[in-house]
């Protein structure tokens, strides 16, 4: 993880004289144990493994349904494709020697820290894959499954089988992430030397091929499983399990995922912004020396924590999201099918699947719409990045809306409601033009074109205070208008699904439900491509920071600048995208876990009454987490800035040479501090936010058992849930907001205006940008994950509180 010893050898000559060179800072190349092991079997064997393989997966495929062959064929040309831009951001140049040799620092202290992170995190997995096992083993079964002959053994291996599958793929989904963030950021900044249109492209089509393996790997990793298992398990034949209860088994996959992205979100923000703060307070603020000047020991902890944070953990986010999205519709899709005794539930069931194999088409077809120029010479007036990313984002947003209307038809057309896939198109549109307005929204808020930011960078003219007083209130503004596009969102789709003429037996409308399951599909139905620009913002990021770190010409930074400012938009309105989808995701496992609930107890669960004092509570437990979980999680942060502040205050103090480029800043050290405490931080935020939902399930169960109140303990922690889940997206808004205001506001006033870099305003900024660093990267994004897990975690365990 350390950078060599060599960053203290006296031999490497006087810094002055190197000052656009950089000792070797690369130790030995790290790739993942898997990666190691196919790298050592012949192409050819390994291409005649592969070609078995995939025979395999299409017989089970065409074993379990045509839609299934769809799926499969649609994630294997995505990867291709993906492979393709791999190779296209690969083949451009690195530049000179020494952005070379910083791009080699920066991976190598990526890497080191992902490979101690994640065999940390892989510890806890499989013990809490022990636990899950033990509790399965003993709990009870339900009537279909006995009816299935499927035992308490198979069922426990079955959902600890999805688990760890689940969080190997999430594992993998934030290997992809980080490992092309640390070869794009050198190619980009040396394309900026060039032309600004041809860095920008480079950056999307790197985040481009992160999100379509993210995003592939989510769709082809359930669809496997599904498939598999119904092959497997009989399904559909007589005295077997209904494919309508098949997705049932599939919530392990969606805790597993779950799991993973907590602790990568936790242990990855901690990391970068630690480094940020550190790097910040002391070297902007202090000593006055540029962002990401060679002469600051914490500049390349800084650029290593923007691939670990920022690239590594959002991929294992949004792979989380879009796997609870898809198991929760899934499992909505197969009780509406059941109700309303539609003759081939299939469709219903497996349409989750299709819309995000759809995503992967339309999304590419954006990414690929961002073109470079002719006259790649050019550097003197250049268009806007955001409004290139934006025109590409309108593209496949206006083909979400043609693809979702195909499905909808193709696949939730019903003889007994001709008319209902026409209901569930619109559901579909009301979540496309949600995920619209939920972009435009914080764009509003978080871009210093408009007023709020610029309202905040005039605050700091002011002094530190009223930046901060700026701050607070802008983000908790900014959760007005989110929450009123959100109700609107769920009401309007659970009355287009309920008004869609699906009844049951009894004549009773049955579809509003997955009505706003598909307009959760219809908001995540782009994204693959919001995922590209979040992840186009820290290859920006690290990009600038080797340009000025390698010394380039005012011209070239001048370019990563305007990448960087938009990069930062565009991380905040996915974080806003992120967090809307995680609204409406939530809300489908919620009704997910009161069906699961109903199944296992064999009595109607279908309302939580806040009116018994236990219940609410339970309600009041559920806010409490989300206070305490972002209070320890920006406290982790605090904690480990002030030690990279005092190591960083230390080598300026014991090194006076370092300011004049006489001596070489000892960069591994402030790596050493970040990574070391980053992963001792965030034990306790993550432990809490698993331990509880299910000590609260069994302390209320057992108080339910002596005061004869049957189903307490489910109750209780379905009003821990829904409490947990709007305070939880409300604090989320706030903290995203509030941040990207934040730094939007110190790179307004870098551009030059009220007074511009090093003036009092400059530094009232940055003060404000370093309250927001753990506000936008560590708690807030850690949120996103919180709800979904809370929600993943009670479907898996529900079976423990009855």
């Amino acid at each position: 993880m350390l950078m060599g010893d060599d960053l203290e050898d006296g031999n490497l000559g006087p810094y002055q004289d190197r000052l656009r060179t950089f000792p070797n800072m690369r130790g030995k190349s790290y790739n993942p144990l898997i990666f190691r092991i196919f790298m050592r079997i012949n192409v050819r064997v390994l291409f005649v493994i592969l070609l078995l393989a995939l025979g395999v997966v299409f017989y089970i495929g065409a074993s379990t349904s045509p839609i299934i062959v769809f799926v499969f064929s649609v994630c294997i040309i995505s990867f291709l494709l993906a492979m393709h831009l791999a190779k296209w951001v690969l083949a451009k140049d690195e530049g000179p020697p020494e952005m070379g040799q910083i791009s080699d620092a920066i991976r190598d202290g990526a890497e080191g820290f992902f490979r101690t992170q994640y065999g940390t995190i892989s510890k806890m997995a499989f013990l809490l894959a022990a636990v899950i096992l033990c509790i399965y083993l003993f709990r009870t079964t339900t009537p279909q499954q006995e009816s299935s002959g499927l035992g308490r053994v198979a069922t426990a291996c079955i959902t600890v089988a999805s688990f760890l599958l689940g969080a190997f793929c999430s594992g993998i989904a934030g290997y992809v992430g980080m490992w092309v963030s640390v070869r794009a950021n050198v190619r980009v900044s040396s394309a900026a030397r060039r032309s600004a249109r041809e860095a920008l492209q480079i950056a999307v089509r790197a985040g481009g091929f992160s999100a379509i393996i993210v995003v592939g790997m989510a769709v082809i990793g359930i669809a496997i499983l599904y498939s598999t298992f119904y092959v497997w398990l009989g399904v559909d034949t007589p005295g077997s399990m209904k494919v309508t209860d098949l997705p049932l088994l599939l919530v392990g996959y969606g805790f597993g995922a779950s799991f993973v992205a907590l602790f990568a979100q936790l242990g990855g923000g901690i990391y970068t912004k630690a480094a940020d703060v550190g790097a910040d307070l002391v070297g902007k603020v202090e000593q006055g020396i540029p962002e990401d000047d060679p002469r600051n020991p914490a500049v390349i902890a800084d650029l290593v924590g923007d691939n670990v944070g920022d690239c590594a953990a959002r991929g294992a986010d949004l792979f989380e999201s879009i796997a609870a999205e898809i198991i929760s519709a899934m499992i909505l899709g197969g009780t509406m099918a059941q109700r309303c005794k539609i003759e081939d539930p299939s469709g219903f069931i497996l349409f989750p699947l299709v819309v995000h194999s759809f995503d992967l088409v339309i999304s590419s077809v954006g990414i690929l719409s961002i073109r470079g120029t002719r006259d790649s010479g050019a550097k003197g007036s250049m268009e806007d990045p955001m409004t290139i990313l934006e025109r590409g984002y309108s593209v496949t947003v206006v083909l979400a809306v043609l693809t979702f209307g195909a499905s909808t038809r193709w696949l939730l057309y019903t003889e007994q409601a001709p008319s209902a896939w026409f209901h569930f198109a619109l559901c579909g549109l009301v979540g496309i033009i949600t995920a619209y307005i939920f972009v435009w929204i914080t764009k509003y808020y978080t871009d210093y074109k408009y007023e709020p930011v610029r309202t905040l960078a005039l605050a700091s003219s002011t002094g530190h205070g009223t930046n901060i007083i700026a701050g607070v209130s802008l983000g908790l503004e900014s959760t007005a208008l989110p929450v009123l596009v959100i109700s609107v969102a769920i009401v309007s789709a659970y009355w287009l699904g309920q008004t869609s003429g699906l009844v049951d037996e009894n004549g009773v409308p049955t579809g509003g439900l997955f009505g706003t399951a598909v307009a959760t599909m219809g908001m995540l139905s782009t994204a693959a491509y919001v995922l590209t620009m979040d992840m186009f913002g820290p290859i920006a990021d690290n990009a600038g920071g080797i340009v000025e770190m390698s010394q380039q010409p005012e011209s070239v930074r001048e370019i990563t600048d305007v990448l960087d400012a938009v990069g930062n938009t565009t991380k905040a309105t996915t974080k806003g995208f992120a967090i809307g989808s995680a609204a409406l995701a939530s809300f489908l496992l919620f009704s997910a876990y009161m069906d699961e609930v109903a199944t296992f107890a064999r009595e109607p669960f279908k309302q939580v009454d806040i009116a018994i004092p236990e219940v609410f509570v339970g309600g009041l437990l559920g806010s409490m987490l989300i206070f305490l979980f972002s209070a320890w999680a920006c406290s982790a942060v605090g904690r480990t800035a002030q030690e990279v502040v005092r190591e960083v205050r230390r080598q300026f103090i014991e090194r006076p040479g370092i300011m004049e480029y006489k001596e070489k800043p000892d960069y591994a050290r402030c790596v050493a501090i970040v990574a070391s405490a980053s992963l001792r931080e965030m034990i306790k935020p993550g432990a809490l936010a698993i331990v509880s939902p299910i000590a609260v399930g069994i302390t209320f169960r057992i108080f339910g058992y002596y005061t004869g109140q049957p189903l307490l303990g489910a109750k209780v922690v379905a009003s821990m849930l829904m409490f947990a889940t709007v305070s939880g997206i409300l604090m989320a808004l706030f903290l995203n907001t509030a941040g990207g205001a934040w730094d939007n506001a110190k790179k307004y006033i870098e551009t030059g205006v009220l007074g511009g870099k090093g003036s009092d305003c400059h530094k009232a900024a940055v003060t404000g940008d370093t309250v927001g660093d753990p506000f936008k990267d560590t708690a807030g994004p850690s949120l996103h994950v919180l709800i979904k897990m809370l929600a993943t975690i009670t479907l898996v365990m529900a079976p423990v509180f009855l």
